[in-house]
């Protein structure tokens, strides 16, 4: 009532300004806002070992991990040769089935038919202190069985014989083999019997990785190599794989090798689930391990460390400002994220943000005024930005006492 009477005896004179001041367009109120910037999350910590040596490849990561993590990723030790030992075997397997092809996983293949000769290689590797299995007299068994009686176990005594049936000689297998390597460029890597016993049987880091993939790309060597255990009654009976790791962070081969102390080995396959989605698919080597439990170690960490490189990192909270509107009255309301968002990174990688704001209609409260988009790698993640409380009208005696603010 006071108001009203102010404003009757100040502009009574004046009706025609009261009337326009009190309907005049107002200014759009001002709308400022910028992308907050998020921190990134923390550096991964991918662990090698400190001894021996180890290279690793990742495929299916590319857009994380970069364009040459399918190539040679990591390493750690160098790139010199060492004894393979029984990684050998693999070798062994891959060279016979160059003259002997399956046609898938589950083809037996030829029957072999073992000699008086086949079965004294028991004895003979047994005083040498190899790892042997049962081969009875007059034993006939699949070629497929036969290997995975190599490969499993890592049975010395069935490498030499397979490779015997398939070539003739001990010396023509090794020919054979130095052909092999040869035509798949493996130029580094040298062969002087099937078993990998003699430490003349060397490797270096890149020549294996590159044995992987070709191990890991034939469907017979793949399926032997991710099996625990079989049982041939009929030849060596129950054999486990020296593999204790399958299963393990998603490992699926492919095969162990050790001369003692210091020079345990693992070549292998994992199939890791990190949590983009589809699992990433990582090679990797490990040589001159100090024990088996170390290298076995050593590559579970390695792989552990690997998944705990990915982060969902939260980049967005409801309620988080970005902007504020205001007004020459007063009035003001904020600009808030509408939606809790998060992104997948790997690393530290950083993450970029933009915010896209359109022009308010009404100015309420809850009003939808934009966009704001989180990038970190090959992901995107968005939310909604809207208006968080309400811009009041200006009274009239703000209207009749700032005319050069009004009229739009």
């Amino acid at each position: 009532m006071v108001f009203l009477v102010l404003v009757l005896v100040v502009f009574g004179g004046s009706g025609g300004y009261v009337w326009w001041a009190s309907a005049a367009p107002l200014a759009a109120p001002t709308v400022t806002s910028s992308a907050p910037s998020v921190a990134p999350g923390a550096k991964a910590e991918v662990r090698l070992p400190a001894s021996g040596s180890m290279l690793v490849s990742v495929a299916g990561g590319e857009s994380y991990l970069g364009p040459d993590a399918a190539g040679a990723w990591l390493s750690s030790g160098g790139d010199d040769a060492r004894p393979i030992a029984s990684i050998a075997k693999l070798v062994t397997a891959l060279v016979v089935l160059d003259a002997h092809p399956l046609a898938d996983a589950n083809d037996p293949g030829p029957t072999i038919a073992y000699t008086e000769a086949d079965t004294d290689l028991y004895d003979q590797y047994y005083v040498r202190g190899a790892t042997i299995a049962r081969m009875p007299d007059g034993l006939k068994l699949s070629l497929h069985d036969s290997l995975e009686t190599m490969l499993l176990p890592s049975a010395s005594n069935y490498a030499t014989a397979i490779a015997r049936w398939a070539y003739g000689s001990d010396g023509a297998y090794v020919d054979a083999a130095r052909s092999w390597l040869s035509r798949n460029g493996l130029n580094s890597t040298r062969i002087v019997d099937a078993t990998g016993i003699d430490d003349r049987n060397t490797s270096t880091p890149s020549d294996l990785l590159s044995l992987g993939r070709i191990a890991a790309a034939n469907p017979t060597i793949a399926a032997i190599a991710a099996t625990q255990w079989a049982d041939l009654p009929a030849g060596p009976g129950n054999i486990e794989n020296t593999n204790a790791l399958l299963g393990t962070s998603g490992i699926t081969g492919l095969k162990t090798g050790n001369l003692g102390d210091g020079t345990f080995n693992l070549l292998f396959t994992s199939v890791l689930d990190v949590g983009i989605g589809a699992p990433l698919h990582v090679l990797g080597v490990r040589l001159g391990g100090e024990t088996r439990a170390s290298a076995n170690q050593d590559v579970v960490v390695l792989l552990e460390s690997i998944r705990d490189g990915f982060h969902t990192l939260q980049v967005g909270t409801v309620g988080a400002e970005v902007g504020e509107i205001t007004t020459p009255w007063g009035s003001s309301a904020k600009v808030v994220v509408a939606q809790n968002a998060s992104i997948m990174t790997w690393s530290d990688t950083p993450v970029a943000t933009s915010l896209d704001t359109t022009t308010p209609e009404k100015y309420a409260d809850g009003e939808k005024v934009g966009t704001i988009t989180w990038t970190a790698g090959p992901n995107t993640a968005s939310a909604d930005v809207k208006i968080s409380g309400a811009i009041e009208e200006p009274t009239l005696w703000w209207r009749l006492t700032h005319p050069s603010e009004l009229g739009g």
